[in-house]
Formats: C-alpha cells, sequence, structure tokens
C-alpha cells in the first residue's frame, strides 16, 4: 500500500497509515541516534571551526556525550515530558544537547537566539521550561530580567564560561554529573531510552510570529522520524556527501536537515556564520547544502558584484552565461534536447563563467535544497543552467516540515515538487493547499481553538498556502492566503508572485508589494547598490549619497521601466503603480524579517507607513 498523492478529489476519514521502508526502520529520533551508531562509526560525523582550524567528532564521541548529557539532566531532575529550552546559535552542543533530552523523553523548546526578551519570556512562560540552555555570558545579561520572571525556570546551562549566575552550569559540568550519575546507575539512561514512544512529544517549536502571538507547535518522535526518512529518501542524501549547515537549528527545517545528514552517515559542518558561508565552502568542499532562498541569491550577489568590479566586459559575458544557462536549463526540466548552438554556447559558458561558480562553491556541489520561502524562478533556473542543481521543497513547521519536494530526476523549476512517500496533498474549493500524514502536528500547545482551526472537519490540516496542482502532480504554491489582499476596488492580489516577477531584475535586491484597501499596488524595492552607483556613474548621474539616488528622477525612471518590462502580463489592477527605493536593506535585526527570512509584511506596514502614506498622497496628486 502506497499512500503518495497529488490531487484527492474527495477525502475520507481514514488515518493515513504509513509504509515503511525496511523492517528496521526507525520510529523515534532516539532509534535514528542508535541506528546511526551501529551503521555509521565515522571519525567526523560533526565538524566545527576553532581557532582557526576545523575540529571533528567523532560518531564514538557523540554517542557517550549525548548519554552523558541525558544522565546530567536526570541528575537535575529532569525527566520525560519536562521541558529544556535551547537559545544558541547553531553548534555541535545544540545537536548534543538537542539528543540528551530526547534520550530521556524531555521535550525540548528551541528558541530562535535573535528573537526579542519579551519574545523569549513569552516561550518560556507559555512552555513551562524547567531548563534553559544558553550559548554564554552574553545572552544571558540580555535576558537576565526576563528569567527572573519565569517561576518554572529551575536550571541554567552554559555551553561557554565563564559563569554568569550562582544558578547555572556548564555543559561540561553537566556531563560530569552524568558521569558521576552513569557510575551510581548503569542502566538509569537505557530505562528511559525503553520508555521513549512514537507518540511521545518530541520538541514543542514556536512559530515565528510574523502575524499575532506565537504558537507552540507539538510534533511527536513519529512526525519527525518519518518525514526525516522519507524526505531523504527523496532528497537521495548518501553515505558519501558532506553537508555544510548555514541555517539555525532552532527552526525546523534545518533541524530535520541535520537528522538527515545523521540518518544517511554524512559528514557535517557547522558554517562559522551566514557572512562567512562563502570561505566555509572552500575550505569544507561540501556536496550538499540546504539553505533559503535569500542565502541562494545573496551569493548571486556576489557573483554580480565581482564582475562588475572586474570591468564592462566581464559584466557583459556575465549577462551573456545568465541568458544561456536559463535557456538550456528549461530543456533540462522538461527532459527536451537543445539545439546544437545552444550546447554549444553552454559549453563555452561553462568553461568561462560556471566553472568558477563551481569553485566558489568548494568544486563538489552536487545539489542544493531550498526551502522556508518561495524560489524566484529564474534563480532556479539559472542555478540548474549552471550545472548546480537547486530543487525547492515545501512544508510547514506543523508538518515536521517536508510535504513535498522536487528531485534530481524531476526538478520542475517553479514547483515545489510532488508529495513525499506517505504524505498527501488536496486543493480545497477556495485553492487553499491541504495535506494529511504521519508528518502532521498534535497540535498547538495550550490552544485548542486555535488547532481545531486548522483542521477540516475530515482531518486534513490547512496549510495556509494557495496552489495548484498541474498535469504531472508537481504542486505550486501561489501565495499565502493571510497575504492576499485587496485592493479598494475589491480586487484580490497574491503579492509573492508580482514579487517574483520584479525581482527579475539585476537592479533589484529586496521588493515588498503593499497596497491593501489602498486604489493600486505599489512596491518598496531595495536596490542592489552596487549595480545602482555603477549605473549611475555610468550615465553619468553626480557622486551622490544613497538616501540622494533613491529620489533621483533618472534612478525611479530605470526601475519603473525594469518592473514594466517584468509584469506586463500582469491583469491592469494588479500593476504596480508607484514604487519606493529604501535605503537600508530589510533586516531579522531590523525586525523586518523573520529568523527565516521571511518578510514581515505587518511590520513593514509600520515602520515604513509614513512613506506609504506619502507615495499614495502624490499618486492621488498628480491623478487631480
Amino acid at each position: 500500500m502506497n499512500l503518495i498523492s497529488t490531487a484527492i478529489p474527495k477525502a475520507g476519514a481514514a488515518t493515513t497509515i504509513r509504509v515503511p521502508l525496511s523492517p528496521d526502520e526507525p520510529s523515534t529520533l532516539v532509534e535514528v541516534f542508535e541506528l546511526v551508531a551501529r551503521r555509521f562509526p565515522r571519525p567526523d560525523t560533526l565538524n566545527y571551526k576553532k581557532d582557526g582550524v576545523w575540529v571533528s567528532i567523532s560518531l564514538a564521541e557523540i554517542m557517550t556525550r549525548i548519554r552523558r548529557i541525558a544522565a546530567g539532566l536526570l541528575s537535575l531532575g529532569i525527566h520525560k515530558g519536562d521541558r529544556v529550552a535551547l537559545l544558541s546559535e547553531s553548534r555541535p552542543e545544540w545537536t548534543l544537547t538537542d539528543a540528551g533530552c530526547l534520550f530521556i523523553g524531555a521535550v525540548d523548546v528551541p528558541v530562535y537566539p535573535t528573537l526579542t526578551p519579551s519574545q523569549v519570556r513569552y516561550i518560556l512562560k507559555d512552555s513551562g521550561a524547567r531548563v534553559l540552555v544558553l550559548a554564554n555570558a552574553a545572552k544571558f545579561s540580555e535576558l537576565e530580567e526576563v528569567i527572573k520572571d519565569c517561576p518554572d525556570l529551575e536550571h541554567l546551562i552554559f555551553f561557554d564560561g565563564p559563569l554568569p549566575s550562582e544558578r547555572g552550569m556548564t555543559l561540561p559540568e553537566l556531563e560530569k554529573l552524568g558521569s558521576q550519575l552513569e557510575q551510581v546507575q548503569p542502566g538509569a539512561v537505557n530505562e528511559h531510552v525503553a520508555q521513549v514512544k512514537p507518540t511521545d512529544l518530541a520538541t514543542l517549536i514556536y512559530t515565528s510570529g510574523t502575524t499575532g502571538e506565537p504558537k507552540g507547535v507539538m510534533l511527536t518522535h513519529a512526525n519527525l522520524t518519518s518525514n526525516l526518512v522519507d524526505s531523504s529518501e527523496q532528497l537521495a542524501f548518501a553515505e558519501g556527501d558532506v553537508a555544510l549547515s548555514v541555517l539555525p537549528l532552532s527552526h525546523v527545517f534545518e533541524r530535520q536537515a541535520m537528522y538527515m545528514y545523521l540518518y544517511r552517515g554524512m559528514a557535517i559542518y557547522y558554517a562559522e556564520a551566514i557572512d562567512k558561508i562563502g570561505p566555509n565552502l572552500k575550505e569544507v568542499s561540501p556536496t550538499i547544502l540546504v539553505g533559503v532562498p535569500r542565502i541562494f541569491e545573496k551569493i548571486y550577489f556576489r557573483i554580480r558584484e565581482r564582475a562588475a568590479s572586474e570591468g564592462r566586459v566581464n559584466v557583459v559575458l556575465l549577462a551573456w552565461a545568465v541568458d544561456v544557462a536559463r535557456a538550456y536549463a528549461r530543456h533540462l526540466v522538461y527532459h527536451t534536447s537543445p539545439s546544437w548552438w545552444l550546447k554549444l554556447q553552454h559549453r563555452l559558458a561553462s568553461r568561462l563563467v560556471f566553472s568558477r561558480w563551481k569553485k566558489a562553491f568548494g568544486g563538489r556541489i552536487r545539489l542544493l535544497v531550498s526551502g522556508g520561502a518561495a524560489l524566484p524562478e529564474e534563480l532556479g533556473l539559472l542555478y540548474l543552467g549552471a550545472g548546480i542543481p537547486i530543487i525547492q521543497g515545501y512544508g510547514l513547521t506543523e508538518t515536521s516540515p517536508v510535504i513535498t519536494a522536487c528531485s534530481l530526476e524531476e526538478n520542475r523549476i517553479g514547483t515545489v515538487g510532488k508529495p513525499i512517500r506517505n504524505v498527501e496533498v488536496r486543493i480545497a474549493e477556495d485553492g487553499e493547499i491541504e495535506t494529511r500524514g504521519p508528518n502532521v502536528m498534535l497540535g498547538y500547545y495550550h490552544k485548542p481553538e486555535a488547532t481545531r482551526e486548522v483542521f477540516t472537519e475530515d482531518g486534513w490540516f490547512k496549510t495556509g498556502d494557495v496552489g495548484t496542482i498541474d498535469e504531472d502532480g508537481f504542486l505550486r504554491i501561489t501565495d499565502r492566503k493571510k497575504e492576499l489582499f485587496k485592493t479598494s476596488g475589491g480586487k484580490y492580489i497574491a503579492p509573492q508572485v508580482i514579487e517574483q516577477l520584479i525581482k527579475g531584475s539585476r537592479f533589484v535586491n529586496q521588493v515588498v508589494l503593499i497596497g491593501n484597501e489602498r486604489k493600486f499596488p505599489a512596491a518598496l524595492i531595495v536596490p542592489d547598490w552596487n549595480l545602482i552607483e555603477s549605473y549611475a556613474e555610468l550615465k553619468g548621474i553626480k557622486s551622490l549619497g544613497r538616501a540622494e539616488l533613491c529620489s533621483h528622477p533618472r534612478i525611479l525612471d530605470l526601475f519603473e521601466r525594469q518592473i514594466a518590462a517584468r509584469t506586463m502580463e500582469l491583469a491592469k489592477y494588479e500593476r504596480v503603480k508607484k514604487i519606493a527605493l529604501l535605503e537600508k536593506e530589510l533586516t531579522i535585526e531590523g525586525g523586518e524579517l523573520t529568523p527565516t527570512l521571511k518578510v514581515k509584511r505587518r511590520i513593514i506596514d509600520e515602520k515604513y507607513r509614513d512613506l506609504i502614506n506619502r507615495l499614495y498622497e502624490e499618486a492621488e496628486l498628480s491623478a487631480q
């Protein structure tokens, strides 16, 4: 029996039955780690940079430390069902502590290190966390008042010393406690391991809260384990692969990717930081890189910047190679044969341009995986045509997260692929994507009403996304249902579709469409400033600061022409009538982006309210 499905016109009330890949397939995350220990006892499972040198942690050491952490938590009185909050940037200790919690049935609560103190307070209090694991004293100093306000919090554990609090201990000290307990009670951890069941809660992950109050998503061992097994099968991760981990482990996408890497016996390297991805790629030479679209956009922006700095000839060469790559990729997507002339151009572009791109990725990259937000179609075609295939998947925290994914064999750029094994997808009458499978959450913690709202009467989870399924079974996301906005004329507009068209311009870095309850849509645009400054110099525009360039008539005219050329096929009411250029990039730190780099539309509407109002007022005056 196989439950892979694309469009199901009518859903029955039957419970999803999962089809195992093999008799020894794991059913809990604890079993995943134990299976990895038996199958892949490699000396370099986890790798991190210390004092400029990459350091490896063997699988044997990993398993020893996991058990010590588990035993250490037991010695603190933490048992099955207790919540342990993890607040740190990604690093090996994060993964080890996560596993230590899982081994004794404790529920870990990942917390983004970029959240504000008030957001951290909410999560700690709502989850009832008894332990907070922190990176260091600097993070504690930011949260000291918050911690005092959390009565359930009993213990503080720090990855790095020195200790800032009498209540705290370092992770090595916790492991020492665990070793002592193991000597006195050798079977203590094993007793708890035996009690962990697939239906047990494994983690409580709070949504990033782009709108409203964060909700704690309850995911079980079965949710996560089924998803990691079936997803890694679709993505064809293998023992010989090397992964560079660049996203925060506090997000389910990267955390699940980490489990997949382990399950497939891969070597894993933790990137030092987002701004160190370039050097780390060259040092590690990974074969796999999982990221969000913004990361792949930034890599391409750097390529363009480098070409611009090398002179006009290189800019023209890059533009030609990009056109060749996209044209060639369309043949790959639809399995058609390119002309001899296009083949010749592609070979030449590969030798002159794309070979340099591959070196920038370390020389061995075989697969990029994009998730977390919509991947611009033109960007996906560019990477594929350059010989660096990028595949897109789709899912939510509530679905552990993967629902659909493309594969190297079936990489339909512009879609998010087909449902992974054992997961079903259907499209509701209003266009909303609905799904069911063993990966779907238990519900929202302490929020029964919110839980009921996201499930249909026949048990399907309502994703909140709008999409279509093509005749070949590929799912295409058209927008977030909640992000659709209505003009004052009553027309509904899907902003993401239009934003992706506008981002096809090489002059555009970021774009946010606005226009809810307004007469027409407008756009806030962050330019690619290196290209704009080069353009200004080329056109003889006097050297001005970026603030002045934002309002310069010739620069605004450039963007208006770029947008008009890319949105000609849109309905009249969908076309952008006014634009405003922003001097500074939208960032996590500025509050405009979530930790996974999604736009917080409500925040942007508030932050740029005066600019937006002025934009529409000018339009009104010019229309008079």
